[in-house]
C-alpha cells in the first residue's frame, strides 16, 4: 500500500530491548520489496535498504507492511 507517496510502502518495525518493545516506522521504495519473498530478508539483505537504515537483526522482533 502507498501512504500517498508515489512509490513507497511503510513498514512497520517491532523490536525487543531488554524486555521491552517498541516500533519505528520507515519507508521504502516498493520497487525494493519485488525481488523478496519475505519482507525480512529484504529488510537484512538489500544493498539499497541497508544504506538508508540499519535493521538490529537481533532485536527485531516482526516487521509488516503497513496498510
Amino acid at each position: 500500500m502507498s501512504d500517498g507517496k508515489k512509490g513507497r510502502v511503510e513498514i512497520q518495525l517491532l523490536f525487543v530491548d531488554e524486555g521491552r518493545y517498541h516500533s519505528e516506522d520507515v519507508e521504502l521504495p516498493a520497487g525494493i520489496l519485488e525481488g523478496y519473498d519475505r519482507l525480512i530478508d529484504c529488510l537484512l539483505e538489500e544493498p539499497e535498504v541497508l544504506k538508508r537504515l540499519h535493521v538490529d537483526g537481533g532485536r527485531l522482533c516482526a516487521a509488516y507492511r503497513k496498510g
